[in-house]
């Protein structure tokens, strides 16, 4: 896609690699999210994989509201731009009403779209209309073909810079399952199709207040997402998840995550 190809065009990679989302939940400190940029932007130019770096400005869906929600929208989004322009890469974050796109757009490179809201057509159009590249998270509770709807939307509001991502789909009440079949059928939309490997491994509505997760299996989501056709991936990654203030149950330990890509690079040759 063109507009793919300027996102990283400061960027030397292997072009018939996947590229990554990836960076911690949300922006807990400044000296959090510079610790694991320059650690995965170091990782990404090793091996040739285009990087987006990721981190929530703030985090509009919680299931308790004792949960940390961030620093403060304003600052939170100062430390992305900071982020992005020292090691000159794009940044993406969510974006959760439609009075908050333009002020997002000031700062960041992708506008992410919640799976939950990714039916909000005011949400949509206010983004499409910032000019932004739109990244839309698959709802928990929709197809792969009908996430069409959703693409047209912001394309007809003059925006074709679309994303789609696949996270998982509801089983039950506290599980989701990852139907592979997605992502040839997202890209059937016509647009890049991500994988997001660490929410599609999210167990929701825990009676604890805390959604758990199962990081244990993110190379197993990861390898399956490259070898049937994913054109991105998108991982959070922290230092220490057991510490992270938000969604520790299903990060990837940064440490771990050089050694899952090194994998994943050497799928993607097979399989391309």
């Amino acid at each position: 896609m063109k507009f793919l190809d300027e996102l990283f065009s400061n960027q030397q990679y292997d072009k018939n690699n996947f590229f990554l989302i990836a960076g911690p939940c949300v922006v807990e400190s400044e000296d959090l999210i510079m610790e694991v940029c320059d650690k995965v932007s170091a990782i990404c130019k090793n091996l040739g994989i285009p990087y987006v770096f990721k981190s929530s400005y703030r985090k509009a869906n919680r299931t308790s509201d004792a949960s940390f929600t961030g620093v403060g929208d304003e600052a939170a989004l100062k430390l992305l731009k900071k982020v992005g322009e020292k090691y000159h890469l794009p940044v993406t974050s969510d974006v959760h009403a439609h009075d908050e796109t333009e002020l997002a757009a000031k700062y960041i490179d992708i506008l992410q779209i919640p799976a939950f809201l990714c039916r909000q057509t005011d949400l949509l159009v206010a983004a499409a209309k910032t000019g932004k590249i739109v990244n839309v998270k698959k709802g928990q509770f929709l197809s792969g073909p009908s996430m069409k709807f959703a693409a047209d939307k912001i394309r007809h509001a003059g925006n074709d810079k679309v994303i789609l991502t696949e996270r998982g789909t509801t089983f039950g009440y506290q599980d989701l399952v990852v139907d592979y079949r997605n992502i040839p059928w997202m890209k059937e939309h016509g647009t890049p199709v991500v994988m997001d490997c660490t929410h599609s491994l999210q167990q929701p509505n825990q009676t604890s207040g805390v959604t758990g997760g199962n990081p244990q299996l993110i190379s197993t989501i990861a390898k399956a997402a490259i070898a049937t056709g994913a054109d991105g991936l998108f991982i959070e990654t922290h230092p220490n998840p057991a510490v992270a203030k938000s969604d520790g149950a299903n990060m990837l330990k940064l440490d771990l995550l050089e050694g899952l890509l090194n994998q994943l690079v050497k799928l993607r040759k097979a399989v391309v």
